[in-house]
């Protein structure tokens, strides 16, 4: 089941760019910080920036926490979604997915065993 909002992932055309700029807005350092995604933590949720997506109104993505992507992704597939992207590990234990719903809206799930409910602000 879907627990809650987790990440924002904006992608960028240049990573570093991207970093100095969210670093200045956001008045913080990123705590995840590689070529590859660059992550802040904002009131105890995650803004991240990766460098391979395309910037723009319908570049954010959003995700949504869950315990299981796996039964997770399975179970919205059940549910009409088209599975847009499948699960994949993305290290540190944590596994993202995407579907499209059946109106053609972009739904990312995420099981993230570093996310701190307490933390939320």
């Amino acid at each position: 089941m879907i627990q809650g909002l987790r990440t924002a992932i904006y992608p960028v055309g240049d990573i570093a760019e991207g970093k100095a700029w969210y670093r200045r807005a956001l008045g913080a350092e990123p705590y995840f910080d590689e070529p590859f995604y660059v992550g802040f933590s904002v009131g105890g949720f995650e803004l991240g920036l990766i460098p391979d997506g395309t910037p723009g109104a319908d570049g954010v993505q959003v995700y949504w926490g869950v315990p299981d992507a796996e039964a997770e992704l399975a179970r919205l597939a059940g549910l009409g979604a088209a599975v847009h992207e499948p699960v994949k590990d993305v290290g540190g234990g944590i596994k993202v997915a995407s579907v499209r719903d059946p109106f053609g809206n972009v739904l990312g799930i995420i099981e993230n065993p570093h996310f701190d409910p307490v933390a939320v602000r």
